[in-house]
């Protein structure tokens, strides 16, 4: 019985490992942002009231903070909305489009790493925080970025910003 129930808590583990590195059921993060045009970065899509950079930045920012109220018990979250979005009016240049990815892929190579702790108990109540688990943490980051993947996915075949002339979005005739 211990066997079967370790070998219950690898498999969950590893599914979700996988879904938080993301590129079963969507894109993974490297796939939308890589090739990026650089000029294009500040562009909104019709109706879109951010950014291409504003909706990354978004989802460092929320990752961020989870990944901070797990391990920190200081930890005090932004406000909500605004501390979550960076002002309308920002614009990202060329090292702040970096940054925001390297600090993201750095955030969420920090949840794997706890979730590939074998100390870590997934589905332990957070000691600062009754109530909440690394399990369902986890869950909601890998929502929240799979939902603004597919949002920024669909703003580059908006803005036909995918390399090459290439569409990933298909099903309706171009």
């Amino acid at each position: 019985m211990d066997r079967e129930i370790m070998n219950a808590g690898k498999v969950l583990q590893q599914q979700i490992l996988e879904l938080l590195r993301g590129g079963n059921a969507y894109m993974e993060f490297d796939e939308i942002v890589d090739d990026f045009p650089l000029d294009s970065i500040n562009d909104k899509a019709p109706n879109v009231p951010y950014s291409f950079w504003q909706i990354l930045e978004h989802m460092r920012i929320a990752q961020w903070d989870i990944l901070e109220f797990i391990r920190n018990p200081d930890h005090v979250s932004p406000h909500y909305p605004e501390g979550y979005r960076p002002n309308p009016a920002d614009k990202a240049d060329r090292n702040r489009w970096l940054k925001t990815i390297a600090d993201f892929k750095a955030d969420r190579q920090a949840l794997e790493k706890i979730v590939a702790d074998p100390q870590t108990d997934l589905l332990a109540p957070i000691p600062h925080a009754a109530g909440y688990t690394i399990f369902r943490e986890i869950l909601t980051v890998a929502d929240h970025n799979s939902y603004h993947l597919g949002e920024l996915a669909m703003i580059r075949q908006v803005l036909d910003l995918w390399p090459d002339g290439r569409k990933y979005l298909t099903g309706a005739p171009e």
